[in-house]
């Protein structure tokens, strides 16, 4: 179990728990927030990778552990995230839900209520987004649904703070949802029978047997744990004759009895008046979506990211903290210790020398490259928080299709500019196989994390329109080209592309700062680690005479053919540890005036087509196995070698001025 998880969890078995719970993008984010205040953990999910945030909150005059859950649209899993909020749900027989729900889908929000209904929990319904609904024209009369349901409903603008002052009163209360759709009779006797074999004192049995019937593979783990092997093949005989006596899958007909019981409290509650909402507001939504309309938007997108991390947060900010902090401070004093304690000169190179730990490893992950990425995690949360990034995936749904790819692969492509490993575990969501051997090829060839990506945008600060246009050009046309021949050679099917657009919004800046340090505080403690070890690895190098003997080997290919100085080696070297280091040591270069405009354009191209770094290796080879993962190495790394030298060539040979 993760460290951080199980110190969390000792400290806050006392309190009572809380779970919030709900589909993506319907505010629980915001509402946690509002909850908890300032104070969060985040850690991952036990046996997962999936990060879990807890905080406490005293909202009703007690005490409680609030835990914002992964967005679902099923508690029968079909992803990590969902298994994660299912298992939560599942060995917490004590823990009360606040189901948030996006009042303008109020129908996808009460199959969840169905189920949690199942799993016996006590439920407050929150109908979030009510300023978005009546700008629809879409009223819920939220007192008839409490009274249908039994349970305490709220009507909340969690952005605005608006009716969230009844969610301690509401979660004092502790009603289960009374709401039950009525299945097949086949599927009545199958789920009595299957609770007769369940723990006695287990909460909860009429969901467990619905899950287990509808076909759940993801539950094998925890029966083991609780039954004898007997019950289990009994429990499986159960479900498979259930299935042999219906031609559609049994989970198919038990959503369709969910989705009528629905239906049938809606006709009750909702009801649809005249839309309010601006004509602008509507034409502007439309537009971001727009194969050709949406592109102006995206480009002042870009230009405000590049003006924010290039001009603030690699101009100001690394000015300041690379010269005033680190250069007339931090390097100073750390060099006065360093000779007082260490007399010796080995121990003195290795903290404060040209490759120590210190003036090397701490600079460059503090001074240069947290100040970058940690405004760009600001601009991405921008992003995210305004409902605009499953617009561009929209937007972008044909480029992918080209690919062979469906819409739905811009999901882990657009997690892939946050973390590629992750990404790369993402890909699981896609349906095909092939599907996901293209977007993970396509994650470690051509996109870069958002670490990398700050370094870059600070290196584009010097370079003209021009150039940065190139870079981008080169690095697009490769990646559709490779995910175009790839589409070709490798054989399967693409899936349809189904997603739901959230309306924009107006970005909330305390969920962005809560979302901006949780960042900052992964980036410290993954990324800065691996720059000590980078800059280890570099001066161990040093201290043998390798790094030398390394850049003469590489000279031929580096200097000769990227047209790249010697020592932008140690860069390249370093791009597969972590690509960020990499792009960090070409940054310090250009910053320096060692690279000129085609090299720089050069050597960015090639350490983007790196693969990312070697924790995105080895998820690959978790993922895809260790063979399709060698493949893949030895095709990125030369080739990526390849695009940049034939861009040197090419812009030397044709006199190209950037």
């Amino acid at each position: 179990m993760n460290k951080s998880l199980r110190k969390k969890t000792a400290t806050s078995e006392a309190f009572p728990r809380v779970a919030l719970v709900g589909n993506p993008n319907v505010g629980k984010s915001v509402i946690f927030g509002w909850l908890t205040g300032q104070y969060v953990t985040v850690s991952n999910y036990p046996g997962t990778t999936v990060e879990i945030v807890q905080g406490n909150s005293k909202v009703g005059g007690r005490r409680q552990v609030i835990v914002d859950t992964p967005g679902i649209n099923n508690l029968i899993p079909m992803s990590e995230d969902e298994r994660v909020t299912r298992d939560i749900l599942l060995n917490d027989e004590d823990l009360k839900v606040i189901q948030v729900c996006d009042a303008k889908n109020l129908r996808r929000g009460l199959l969840i209520t169905m189920q949690l209904a199942e799993m016996e929990k006590s439920v407050v319904l929150v109908l979030n987004m009510a300023d978005e609904a009546k700008e629809r024209g879409i009223t819920i009369d939220h007192d008839d649904l409490a009274q249908l349901l039994k349970i305490p409903v709220l009507s909340t603008i969690a952005t605005r703070r608006k009716g969230l002052d009844g969610l301690g009163k509401g979660l004092e209360a502790g009603y289960i949802p009374q709401i039950r759709p009525v299945y097949n009779p086949e599927i009545e006797e199958g789920v009595k029978a299957i609770e007769n074999l369940l723990p006695e004192k287990q909460k909860g049995k009429r969901a467990l047997a619905l899950m287990l019937i509808a076909g759940d593979e993801s539950l094998k783990d925890w029966l083991h744990c609780r039954l004898s092997e007997k019950v289990i093949q009994k429990i499986e005989e159960i479900c498979r004759i259930l299935q042999s006596q219906h031609q559609e899958p049994l989970g198919f007909l038990i959503n369709q009895k969910r989705l009528k019981a629905a239906d049938r409290i809606l006709e009750e509650v909702f009801r649809k008046e005249k839309r309010s909402r601006g004509i602008a507001a509507s034409a502007l939504s439309n537009l971001t979506t727009h194969a050709v309309g949406g592109i102006p938007i995206l480009l002042l997108a870009l230009y405000a990211m590049y003006k924010l991390v290039g001009d603030f947060g690699a101009g100001i900010g690394v000015d300041f903290l690379l010269n005033e902090v680190f250069g007339k401070a931090v390097n100073p004093a750390a060099t006065r210790v360093v000779e007082y304690l260490f007399p010796w000169p080995f121990f003195q190179d290795f903290f404060v020398g040209p490759y120590g730990l210190v003036t090397m490893g701490l600079t460059y992950a503090i001074a240069i490259v947290l100040p970058i990425v940690g405004t760009f995690f600001f601009a991405f949360g921008l992003l995210e928080d305004s409902g605009y990034l499953p617009r561009l995936a929209v937007m972008v749904n044909r480029v992918f299709r080209a690919m062979g790819l469906s819409g739905k692969a811009v999901l882990p492509m657009v997690l892939g500019l946050g973390c590629d490993t992750m990404a790369t575990l993402t890909a699981r969501v896609l349906e095909t196989k092939k599907e996901r051997i293209i977007v993970t090829l396509l994650l470690a060839l051509g996109v870069p994390c958002s670490a990398q990506i700050g370094v870059m945008v600070g290196m584009f600060a010097g370079l003209s329109f021009k150039a940065i246009a190139l870079w981008a050009f080169v690095v697009a046309g490769t990646m559709i080209g490779v995910g175009f021949l790839a589409s070709k050679l490798i054989p399967g099917e693409r899936a349809d592309f189904i997603m739901e657009v959230p309306p924009l919004r107006i970005p909330t800046l305390n969920n962005i700062l809560i979302k901006t340090l949780a960042r900052l505080e992964w980036f410290l403690k993954e990324a800065v680690p691996l720059f000590l070890l980078g800059t280890f690895f570099l001066f161990v190098l040093d201290r043998l005479s390798l790094l030398m003997a390394l850049q003469n080997m590489a000279e031929p290919i580096v200097v000769g053919f990227l047209g790249l100085p010697a020592k932008a080696t140690q860069a390249l070297l370093l791009g597969f540890l972590r690509r960020d280091y990499g792009a960090a040591g070409l940054f310090v270069m250009a910053k320096a005036g060692e690279l000129d405009s085609i090299q720089i354009v050069v050597s960015l191209v090639t350490i983007t087509l790196f693969i990312p770094c070697v924790a995105n290796f080895f998820m690959i080879i978790k993922e895809r196995g260790l063979r399709q993962a060698l493949a893949m190495a030895v095709f990125i790394f030369p080739f990526a070698l390849l695009v940049g030298g034939g861009l040197n060539f090419l812009l030397r040979t044709l006199g190209v001025r950037l």
